[in-house]
């Protein structure tokens, strides 16, 4: 669909507004009175979110140009059927369909919340990467917080496993001076040093990090973002998910997309359903789903 047949199909004024924007393919502005968030429809990506009042929550790269195919280090990414590497032999670090074009399945909104539900479902070029027949849905719900849901569906004869991620990448004023909250007694693997250690009180992202954090099996997992730089925290509720990975490179590796200093404005608290191993294992007909809700809380 052309951004006319979206905007007439699914849009509504003030509400949920389609337009060009990332990688030159649609993406969608939802806002209501609790905020606005984008979402693009290149990679499923969301690339916003700013509550009413209040300092964005997610970080955005100053660069525009991207072309399908790039990376975007910034928003909240999509890493799936893979995140990281190593979970599935020969597959891309995070998964291919943050290379791929989602469609609109539907959108609807009330007083208290703005939605936009987006699909990828198995294709030649998906075959040509990993030879399963799959439904992918991402929602999201704009209301008092932000909600992402995503929900994979195995439509073949045959039995797959994956894993999934989502990669939010949350501003801070300075990534050396937050702390988050939520992993104190977690045992997690430093992915840099590749040592396995106990986490004991708030956890500091200072000198860089790449650690995940195994949680023990819950309804929901909860950790917080404690930024005295912005006066705020960022809470981060999921569920489907077996580990949280925090990650910041650090000046030490500056990504394609990001200036030398950006590195020191954002933190990633990544719900993971696993690092690797084990697979979310689905058979014919079987569905899982990834959950996370995100809210800022500005302090009194």
């Amino acid at each position: 669909m052309n951004i006319d047949e979206l905007n007439r199909k699914y849009g509504a004024p003030g509400r949920i507004v389609f337009k060009t924007g990332h990688c030159g393919r649609p993406e969608a502005a939802l806002a209501n009175k609790y905020g606005s968030a984008e979402v693009a429809l290149a990679g499923g990506v969301v690339l916003s979110y700013r509550p009413t009042g209040s300092h964005p929550v997610i970080f955005r790269p100053e660069r525009r140009d991207y072309a399908l195919g790039d990376k975007i280090h910034g928003g909240i990414p999509i890493c799936w059927p893979q995140f990281s590497k190593g979970a599935i032999e020969g597959m891309c670090p995070h998964g291919f369909a943050q290379f791929m074009t989602f469609e609109v399945r539907g959108s609807r909104y009330g007083e208290e919340s703005t939605e936009l539900t987006l699909g990828l479902s198995s294709s030649d070029d998906t075959r040509s990467a990993w030879p399963h027949e799959f439904d992918l849905e991402l929602k999201v719900v704009l209301s008092m917080k932000l909600n992402l849901f995503l929900k994979t569906t195995n439509t073949g004869d045959a039995p797959f496993g994956f894993t999934a991620a989502f990669h939010p990448y949350f501003l801070v004023r300075d990534v050396e001076k937050v702390a988050v909250k939520g992993l104190d007694g977690c045992e997690y693997t430093d992915g840099r040093a590749m040592f396995r250690a106990r986490q004991s009180g708030d956890f500091s992202a200072a000198g860089g990090c790449d650690h995940i954090f195994e949680l023990a099996p819950a309804p929901k997992h909860e950790a917080a973002i404690i930024d005295s730089g912005l006066k705020r925290a960022i809470a981060v509720a999921s569920s489907g998910n077996g580990v949280f990975t925090v990650w910041n490179p650090n000046k030490a590796s500056v990504m394609s997309d990001h200036t030398a200093s950006d590195w020191k404005s954002f933190l990633c608290v990544e719900p993971c359903t696993a690092w690797r191993r084990p697979l979310t294992e689905l058979k014919p007909g079987e569905s899982a789903e990834l959950a996370m809700a995100v809210q800022s809380v500005m302090e009194s």
